[in-house]
């Protein structure tokens, strides 16, 4: 199922699939690409198929066809509107895990508290541009109060596995998980994916 909703920025788009017996994962992209990713498809398909009602987002700059994502207030303000359209028609059944690749992770950690999320699933979480590392994003990290993981590449340049686990030290709600690749995932989505709903079943089970 595929719809279009309204936001404050242009129309999203909504890819929903799966029943929602398990609860609703909410999944939002990079700003190299869209929901299409290869992560988040692999992913979304592993979710529906064990219960979850999976809502793929893509963001009003991607619909428009434009090739750079805006600013972080505006990447916010477009996923509240999407989850207020959903959660009035009923589209949001039992506990909401917030989840991104890259700028949709940053997204996902700084709505979590606002839209009451149960969870927060961070794929490649761009903890620092590459090459920068005193331009740090930990405290979107550590300013999540739910259980929250990151499935971060082993030569991640925006910061690896290691990276991250460093920064959430002392944060026992959070989980790191290693797979082969760079910032992309591209290398093993089902991987990506398979760690992924590893956590949603032994941290978030049903």
């Amino acid at each position: 199922m595929s719809d279009l909703v309204d936001t404050p920025h242009g129309p999203a788009r909504v890819l929903s699939a799966g029943s929602g017996a398990a609860g609703t994962l909410v999944l939002g992209h990079g700003a190299g690409g869209g929901s299409e990713s290869a992560d988040l498809a692999a992913l979304a398909g592993e979710a529906a198929d064990a219960g979850w009602l999976v809502h793929r987002v893509d963001q009003p700059w991607r619909v428009a066809g434009k090739k750079i994502a805006p600013a972080p207030p505006r990447l916010d303000e477009a996923w509240g509107a999407v989850l207020d359209r959903l959660r009035l028609t009923d589209r949001l059944p039992g506990r909401l895990v917030l989840a991104g690749r890259s700028a949709g992770a940053r997204v996902a950690c700084r709505t979590a508290a606002a839209e009451g999320a149960a969870g927060v699933l961070a794929l490649a979480f761009p903890l620092h541009p590459p090459g920068r590392p005193e331009k740090s994003r930990a405290p979107e990290l550590t300013g999540v109060r739910v259980p929250l993981v990151v499935v971060q590449g082993e030569t991640d340049a925006f910061g690896r596995p290691e990276d991250v686990a460093a920064a959430l030290a002392g944060v026992g709600h959070a989980s790191v998980y290693a797979v082969p690749g760079d910032h992309s995932l591209r290398k093993n989505p089902g991987l990506v994916a398979a760690a992924a709903m590893s956590w949603l079943t032994e941290v978030l089970p049903a």
